[in-house]
């Protein structure tokens, strides 16, 4: 519990945001505020036997892919966790699963739970951002606990780091992750409990032997999926310490310069990654982050493995139509890393410090401050 001794009044310097309540009778909207960035807070590691709690911040996973998801809690039940169902569970709103009071309440009910001591995520989706300025990080503040998901997710995780600067997880959500088959899922266990469950850093992560994008109907599968033999991409040599952020690209761009975007430092190293996008969509983002400067400040670039994408007819893979926007840069560079929406899934701490040896294809986790 050291890793949580620190000064409460740094945490709370800054300058309080007017508060706002959500039309026609919503719940009251928290305190927003400008935190001393240069505090983290490390939660406690989870151990065997503690509970994590699930929650469904946008696609109604639990409702539609009720196979995969029974396979995943008996899976992480097996492992030695209590499971805690969060209220939206098996519930549907078209293409939410539930209103952004509903799904706000879900997420607090469970930050505001002692004994839940990690909140997963079930999967994606496109509104997470809807519950940014209703988070109860007062709470969060008051008890850290592990967040973890990714895709979408990742307003929520950006959110909660910028505002509280408790390290949030890019990595699984319950139902898309822990509900696969055989090596993929053995293997983002694998790379989960190495960072959150018994977390030695320095920490290199060994980069997985193999990755597959099959795509395989949630509610038919009924064997793993084929291995395809992974290979990463140094597209700039060179190695680089600092600031590790990762996320979703499509997903920062409902979240930018809003007070729950961490700000992009100097030196940091940025991981991005998208899935099921075309040529036309990845330029667009990339040429946000070009145009805004953060290609400028940043010391490296990870950029994951893409699901799916649609190269439009131009033959071009990502990777080198980052190349085309960026322009000449010496920015270390690597490319088809695995923390991404492939399996299997690496798990890696927003806000931790890192090093990005782009030479050597590895990323080690150096410390949480």
């Amino acid at each position: 519990m050291s890793q949580l001794n620190i000064s409460r009044r740094r945490l709370l310097k800054g300058t309080l945001l007017t508060a706002a309540t959500i039309p026609a009778g919503g719940i009251a909207m928290v305190n927003v505020f400008q935190r001393d960035r240069t505090a983290n807070v490390v939660a406690p590691s989870l151990k065997k036997g503690d509970t994590i709690g699930f929650f469904s911040p946008s696609t109604p996973a639990t409702s539609f892919a009720f196979k995969r998801f029974e396979r995943a809690k008996h899976f992480m039940a097996k492992k030695g966790f209590k499971l805690q169902a969060g209220s939206l569970t098996g519930m549907s709103d078209n293409y939410r699963s539930g209103s952004i009071q509903a799904r706000v309440e879900e997420l607090n009910t469970l930050i505001r739970d002692p004994k839940v001591r990690c909140i997963m995520a079930t999967m994606g989706g496109m509104v997470s951002n809807s519950m940014l300025p209703y988070i109860d990080y007062q709470a969060l503040k008051k008890d850290p606990k592990i967040i973890i998901g990714y895709s979408d997710v990742t307003a929520l995780l950006f959110g909660i780091y910028a505002q509280t600067g408790i390290i949030t997880y890019y990595g699984p959500a319950l139902v898309s992750s822990f509900g696969e088959m055989g090596y993929f899922l053995e293997q983002t266990y694998q790379y989960f409990y190495n960072m959150v469950e018994k977390p030695k850093l320095p920490h290199t992560i060994k980069n997985p032997e193999f990755w597959t994008e099959d795509y395989i109907d949630w509610q038919k599968q009924s064997e793993e999926k084929s291995k395809t033999a992974n290979q990463l991409l140094t597209i700039n040599p060179g190695k680089v310490t600092g600031r590790l952020i990762a996320g979703n690209l499509n997903t920062i761009q409902g979240i930018f310069a809003s007070p729950y975007m961490p700000d992009i430092k100097q030196g940091d190293i940025l991981l991005i990654e998208d899935s099921f996008k075309d040529a036309a969509t990845v330029e667009r983002s990339f040429s946000h982050l070009k145009i805004t400067g953060i290609f400028d400040r940043i010391g490296g670039l990870i950029l994951g493995k893409h699901e799916k994408f649609d190269d439009q007819g131009t033959g071009k893979k990502p990777y080198q139509i980052l190349m085309e926007v960026m322009g000449k840069t010496n920015t270390p560079i690597l490319a088809e890393y695995d923390c991404c929406h492939t399996h299997p899934m690496i798990t890696l701490p927003i806000g931790s410090m890192a090093t990005l040896d782009a030479d050597k294809q590895s990323i080690t986790i150096e410390s949480f401050f």
